[in-house]
């Protein structure tokens, strides 16, 4: 049988996550698969940095408890190519704290558009972590 936790330990592990990452949390796309972890060195092909809001996730909540993203996520793009991967750093953008997969209606990080070119709005329109009692 797996470890489970309680909804109370899951809100609170979601929401130390955001902490971790600290305020104006920087985010950038690439069009590199996602490394192995944080601490690989980051993926090939920078799209998009964007400074996120200074409070930019949802509390967390619900059973099994998620956590949204909060205000307006968007950025101009510095490179050209298909969004394939995202990081999550503290403000100094050295240290990353979350990765995933990009796509659109579909992804860990949802954009309006995966085909990204030099100069146009990258905008995130999803993106939420989700805990479960497993």
């Amino acid at each position: 049988m797996a470890i489970q936790y309680s909804t109370a330990s899951n809100i609170l592990s979601l929401d130390a996550r955001e902490s971790a990452a600290g305020t104006s949390a920087v985010l950038k796309i690439f069009t590199g698969a996602q490394p192995a972890n944080c601490a690989a060195a980051d993926p090939a092909g920078l799209l998009c940095t964007m400074t996120l809001p200074s409070d930019w996730m949802n509390g967390a909540s619900g059973s099994p408890p998620s956590k949204t993203k909060l205000g307006t996520w968007s950025g101009t793009a510095s490179g050209s190519g298909t969004a394939a991967s995202f990081r999550i750093y503290e403000s100094t953008a050295t240290t990353c704290h979350i990765q995933g997969n990009c796509g659109v209606g579909t992804g860990d990080l949802q954009l309006d558009n995966t085909s990204i070119n030099s100069g146009q709005t990258v905008t995130v329109n999803t993106f939420t972590l989700n805990a479960g009692n497993t």
